[in-house]
């Protein structure tokens, strides 16, 4: 009958409405901001830097291969490999730029990277007057401790620790020399006197 999905729709809809008030946990309404729903472990927004240990810049995972940079669609990431007074370049970024009004999200940059060193980030109230400056994140916004990506993605960041702690366990066994085996017996070729030879004794007559 014409009409007959439109009518199924309203009494579901008047059935819910009716429903909601003898049974509270079925409101769907959060009062944002004042409440929050707890995001999906697998819920993500723009990249950020990993570091180790307390000191951002010295234990930054990234060593500025600038795979992440070539890789990404929108191309809104930009680095620049630091350098030592001779010029040599450093496995270190001086500059990691992410624009975050391109950026879309496509998490490319995590998965080509081969140090672990960018992940996902869960932050979403990024509203601000300025189009510009304020969404043009530095190398100094994007690092955030270990700490806090088992914070947002804990199994996650359980997994990828397990990894690189065997891949660091398989480095070192590799580097560590192995002992030299033992040198092989002597074997002595000198040769063996041989006896005298037997002359036999004469018959007797």
């Amino acid at each position: 009958m014409l009409g007959s999905g439109l009518i199924k729709g309203l009494a579901e809809t008047a059935r819910n409405f009716v429903g909601s008030f003898h049974d509270p946990a079925r409101l769907p309404t959060v009062e944002y901001p004042e409440a929050r729903l707890p995001l999906p472990e697998n819920a993500r927004n723009f990249p950020f830097l990993i570091y180790d240990g307390s000191d951002p810049e010295q234990g930054l995972r990234c060593v500025a291969c600038k795979i992440c940079e070539k890789e990404c669609p929108p191309q809104c990431i930009y680095i620049e490999v630091a350098r030592d007074a001779t010029g040599r370049a450093l496995k270190h970024p001086r500059v990691f730029d992410l624009d975050i009004s391109v950026c879309m999200s496509c998490q490319i940059c995590v998965e080509v990277c081969p140090f672990d060193a960018i992940r996902m980030d869960t932050v979403y109230e990024i509203a601000t007057a300025d189009r510009f400056q304020p969404l043009l994140l530095h190398k100094q916004d994007l690092a955030k401790p270990n700490a806090y990506y088992h914070q947002i993605h804990p199994a996650e960041a359980a997994a990828t620790d397990t990894r690189l702690a065997a891949d660091a366990k398989r480095l070192k066994a590799r580097a560590t020399p192995k002992p030299a085996p033992p040198a092989p017996a002597r074997v002595d070729s000198t040769p063996s006197p041989r006896p005298p030879p037997q002359v036999p004794e004469p018959a007797p007559v």
